[in-house]
Order: C-alpha cells, then structure tokens, then sequence
C-alpha cells in the first residue's frame, strides 16, 4: 500500500555516462536496480507489487513525485497505471478478493 521507491533512471544513467568517461567506477546500473525490483516482487506476492516505468516532464524531480504520492496516493497511483508503462504488476483484484 503506497510508493515503496522511485528510482531516478535519467540521473543514474547520466552519472554512469561521466563515471565511464572519468574512468572511474561505475554505480549499479539500472538493469541491476531492475532485476532485484523484480525479484523482491516475485519473492514477496502479498504485497501485491506494481512497477511502472514513468517519463516525467523536465524539472519534474524524485522528490516531487514523491511528494505526489504523499499528498495525493490514490490519484498518483491511478495517473502511473494509466500514464506509465507497466513493467511488473501483482495487484489484487477487488472482484476476486474473498473472505471465507
């Protein structure tokens, strides 16, 4: 329930491009962050996992998507599953969810 983290692709790609160019050490690569987003998920089904890729606007930084899912979870949350690009989805069903 909620936004568990938004990883920065953009800026993590730029800072790798430098780091490649500097001749220095390269951060975990998106691939890697993706593959143990994955995972966690698959490991982990009653949390029901979502993740989406998104592209935001220019200026449009972590911190204030963050803050979208902070201010208004519900409407965030709708505005990702319908603007974004599905990469991994466990979502409960309503319909399908029964006590007994």
């Amino acid at each position: 329930m909620g936004v568990e983290c938004v990883i920065p692709v953009t800026d993590i790609e730029q800072q790798n491009i430098i780091n490649i160019l500097s001749d220095n050490r390269v951060n975990e690569s998106v691939s890697a962050i993706l593959h143990a987003m994955l995972l966690r998920a698959r490991m982990n089904p009653q949390r029901f996992y979502e993740i989406y890729g998104i592209t935001a606007a220019d200026g449009i930084s972590k911190e204030d998507i963050e803050e979208m899912f902070k201010n208004s979870p519900q409407l965030a949350a709708e505005t990702v599953r319908s603007k974004g690009h599905k990469i991994y989805c466990d979502r409960a069903d309503v319909e399908q969810i029964k006590i007994t």
